[in-house]
This record gives structure tokens, sequence and C-alpha cells, in this order.
């Protein structure tokens, strides 16, 4: 079973997929990772983040210990992955990645952006998790600030917004909700009545 949870920047997918893989015992895997662990490989080697060429070929031959590599979760990390994300060539070869990923038994929890519309569009249950922008910025900016990261919350708002509106735009897999898929905003949910929340839905999706 394949459990896709989509949804823009600090809307919560991330921590919410994770628990629900837990719930489920299935498999997770954080798909921005992917386009993250390029970026930040293209930067260590100097690499021109415009380059699709070389994006390309760093994502076809993704250095999995790179995953849990913390600078993955800079702000400089994240501005870079939105760039590369918006190159076919690099989503041409995250995606067999992730469909093997999926493909794997009893299942699998998927969080990103074009999971439920591009990646397993055929998966049993599909979320699109989101917030205002108020508050995820301030949900990225505590990220930041609890990682040592000098940051003012303006700044993190006005990246979101940049990064929200290149998401959306971008011609190849953009940030969408499947018509499939349930909404589910957590502007004034607490990750534990997320959480249930979603267990509810999906457990219908199943049935």
């Amino acid at each position: 079973m394949i459990i896709a949870v989509d949804g823009p920047a600090a809307s919560g997918k991330g921590t919410l997929a994770r628990r629900l893989a837990a719930h489920y015992g299935f498999a997770y895997l954080d798909t921005g990772s992917l386009y993250r662990a390029v970026a930040l490989q293209m930067r260590r080697g100097g690499a021109d983040l415009g380059d699709e060429a070389v994006a390309s070929a760093t994502a076809a031959a993704i250095d999995d210990s790179l995953l849990e590599d913390p600078e993955l979760r800079t702000a400089a990390t994240g501005e870079a992955a939105s760039v590369v994300a918006a190159m076919p060539g690099v989503r041409e070869a995250v995606l067999d990645f992730q469909r093997r990923f999926a493909a794997q038994e009893p299942g699998a929890v998927l969080d990103g952006r074009d999971i439920g519309t591009v990646v397993c569009p055929d998966a049993r249950a599909k979320l699109f998790v989101t917030a205002s922008i108020e508050v995820r910025a301030h949900r990225r900016y505590l990220e930041l600030a609890r990682s040592g990261e000098p940051i003012n919350e303006e700044t993190v708002k006005a990246a979101l917004m940049e990064r929200d509106a290149r998401d959306r735009a971008r011609p190849i897999a953009p940030l969408r909700q499947a018509a499939d898929a349930v909404l589910l905003d957590t502007t004034e949910l607490d990750i534990e009545t997320a959480f249930r929340q979603a267990v509810e839905i999906i457990d219908r999706q199943r049935e």
C-alpha cells in the first residue's frame, strides 16, 4: 500500500508522514531529501546549480549517505534544491528511485510535492497537507533557530513565498493537490490532532 503526502514547505507534511509510517509499519521516504542531496552534492563540488546536465548526472547517482547529512536541512540547501527540482532531467532520474521505494511491501509513505499526481498517481491513500504562510514561516523559523542557523522570520517568510511560487509554476510536476487527495489544513492543529485526523482520512480511503 502506498500513502502519498503532498504539500508546500513547512506545512507539517514531513512530521506527519513519519508518524504515519511508524503507525502503519511502512517504510518512509522524504522525497525532498533526494533533491536536497543533489543540490548539496553540487554545491560542495562547486558546480553551477543551473547546469542541468551536471544536476541530472548527480541525481542519477545519488549518494545515499547524504540523505542523513544535517546540512540537508539548512535554508541554503532548501533553496538550492528548489532550483534543481525544476529540471526535467533531475526529476526523471529521481522518479525511478521513488517508484522503486514505493513498491516495497507491506507499504510505503512518501511525502513531497508531486507524489499523488506524478510519482504514485495510483496510491491508495492521498493527503494534501497545507497551512497558512504565516504559520509555515513561524514553524520553519523555529526549526532553523533550533539548529543554530541565524535568520529572521520575515526572511523565512519571503523565502517560502518565493519557493511556493517556483514550485507551483514549474512546468514539470508542479505542486498541486491531486483530484482524489484529501485536504488537511494544519494551520490551527497541533501534531497530535493532525495525526489523528490523518489516520481517520487514510483508514477511510483504505476501505
